[in-house]
């Protein structure tokens, strides 16, 4: 479909690409399974509004494949608005593909269009080529906008002054933390996350761990728990259904997430599901861990951040790579202008002002104000704004 040229270079992605295949007929998710389930890293969800959600409130995957007849040309059209997702891979599916749909497919910015069968066209050369031309992008728009911060002076020695003192007065504190969170579960003490703060700096930000290391296999073992399923699944030893367990090995191999699968047991879940799994009660989230989260104590490490020059007391908070890589235009870039800070003008606003929703767009409006007024006096108004606001109960 698209004239787009196919030779951009960039390094090999180690990891597996991951998609998000949108459609509710059994039998073209079963052949696209075992097309390209050896391939591809593959969600499959149900329809255009489960792959929204998922979207806003996840990582965002390599690309997504969307069914037509599903609404994917209003999906398109959705989330080429948002700013989190406008440069996401969108591919439509269709059963009859015509010149007229391939021209409203571009008209509406889409990458590409495949008949649901995929017979014609290279799908994992297409979605390798999405990935290098993302990367190309973004390097490209960071090279051009990278920014040179330099932190003043009385900010600087107010970071320094007052985080050398809280580190010496909560040592102790921060001694008996590391101790507990040793004796209550295995892992290390100490999250470390990619950031990226100030002109465009990458580090890596300190938390308390408050999380199991086996988050995810422990969501796995509770699926059979969800009190919101038609019936419990029985649990099938090694991964075979009932005919294929007589034999021995699976004679219908298909491979989901990563992870090998038979395609009756697949087919029997995808019966029974009814909604998303929901907890009430994290299961990945320790005893002492959600302590920390409540008193905000798993955030402490940060200071040893603030010490060291990572960021400051105040400011812009740093945001993961993911999202920075996509506010490398001309609107969003002043964002980064400013300090990256613990606490900063958008955590007051809502937290202070009791706003139970913000958008993207007004965050990074109140960071780029920030950026563009921080004063010593403006940085003193936050902090005391800070200890009222972290009596509300939104967490954010």
């Amino acid at each position: 479909m698209s004239s787009i040229p196919q030779t951009i270079s960039s390094p090999k992605d180690d990891f597996p690409i991951k998609v998000i295949l949108v459609e509710d007929e059994d039998f073209v998710v079963v052949n696209f399974l075992k097309k390209f389930g050896q391939k591809l890293h593959i969600k499959v969800l149900n329809n255009a509004d489960e792959c929204l959600e998922f979207v806003k409130n996840t990582y965002p995957p390599d690309a997504i494949i969307i069914a037509r007849n599903l609404g994917g040309l209003k999906f398109l059209e959705t989330i080429r608005k948002d700013n989190w997702t406008k440069s996401l891979p969108v591919v439509l599916t269709s059963d009859h593909v015509t010149p007229g749909l391939i021209k409203e497919v571009i008209e509406k910015k889409g990458d590409d269009i495949y008949p649901k069968d995929f017979s014609n066209g290279d799908l994992v050369t297409r979605l390798e080529y999405f990935i290098k031309r993302r990367h190309y992008v973004a390097s490209q728009q960071t090279k051009s906008n990278i920014l040179e911060v330099k932190i003043p002076f009385w900010k600087r020695f107010i970071d320094v002054a007052s985080t050398g003192f809280a580190l010496l007065l909560l040592s102790p504190l921060l001694i008996v933390i590391s101790i507990l969170i040793k004796l209550d579960s295995k892992g290390p003490i100490v999250y470390k996350s990619k950031r990226v703060g100030a002109g465009y700096k990458i580090f890596e930000i300190y938390k308390f761990r408050t999380m199991r290391t086996d988050a995810d296999q422990l969501i796995k073992n509770m699926e059979s728990l969800n009190m919101y399923t038609k019936g419990a699944t029985e649990k099938k030893k090694d991964g075979l259904c009932d005919e294929c367990a007589i034999i021995g090995a699976c004679q219908q191999k298909l491979y989901l997430d990563g992870e090998e699968t038979c395609e009756k047991i697949y087919l029997n879940k995808k019966k029974e599901k009814v909604a998303f799994m929901k907890f009430q009660n994290d299961p990945r989230i320790t005893k002492l861990g959600r302590f920390l989260r409540n008193s905000s104590i798993d955030e402490l490490p940060q200071l040893f951040n603030i010490f060291l020059g990572d960021m400051s007391l105040i400011g812009n908070r740093p945001l993961p790579l993911y999202e920075a890589e996509k506010l490398t235009t001309d609107d969003y870039i002043e964002r980064f202008a400013g300090p990256g800070g613990l606490t900063g003008l958008w955590q007051v606003t809502k937290r202070g002002k009791g706003k139970k929703d913000m958008t993207e767009q007004e965050r990074i409006e109140l960071d780029i104000e920030y950026a563009r007024n921080f004063s010593f006096k403006y940085d003193l108004k936050i902090f005391f704004m800070t200890f009222p606001a972290l009596l509300q109960s939104e967490n954010v």
